[in-house]
């Protein structure tokens, strides 16, 4: 984990945080260009980010989509 991002791209809210201010997750759109997905909480925006290679954030955002994992589905691990 990082607390260093790019201010060369914007932060986008997650289509799936809900309105209430609970899980929500930002990530920085166009960041994936240049090699790495930076993600955070967007109620602690100076806190710590994570960073995903594109190929993992595009499966993660894939399997969120079709429904494969979510709130209503536990992650086995």
């Amino acid at each position: 984990m990082t607390n260093q991002t790019s201010t060369q791209y914007e932060w986008v809210r997650s289509s799936y945080s809900t309105s209430n201010g609970g899980e929500c997750l930002e990530f920085q759109r166009g960041a994936a260009v240049v090699g790495s997905v930076p993600v955070r909480d967007s109620k602690i925006t100076d806190g710590p980010v994570l960073t995903f290679s594109p190929a993992p954030w595009t499966a993660f955002v894939t399997a969120t989509r079709i429904g494969s994992i979510g709130p209503d589905r536990a992650i086995s691990g």
